[in-house]
């Protein structure tokens, strides 16, 4: 399983965990099985089936370049990075 690391803007959706542990071979998969197990993490993550304008998702840190397709290995870090505003 992957070890998906929340941020903590979205850790009311996961009771507060920092980390969780997700299966999937693709963000794809790994996105809609965060859905399963935490309910209203996908509309935080993903629009009309595009990567959410303003997050961006990483796997043992290299960002994805091929959205949803990117593949997650079996013992994958995905990083959930929010847009950070400033000025």
């Amino acid at each position: 399983m992957a070890l998906v690391f929340i941020p903590s803007l979205m850790r009311n959706v996961t009771d507060g965990k920092d980390r969780v542990e997700i299966e999937g071979k693709t963000l794809r998969e790994v996105v809609d099985n965060l859905e399963k197990a935490y309910p209203g993490m996908k509309p935080l993550l993903v629009s009309a089936g595009e990567i959410q304008e303003g997050v961006a998702l990483a796997v043992d840190g290299e960002p994805s370049e091929v959205g949803l397709m990117m593949e997650v290995g079996e013992r994958s870090e995905v990083q959930i990075l929010p847009a950070i505003a400033g000025g």
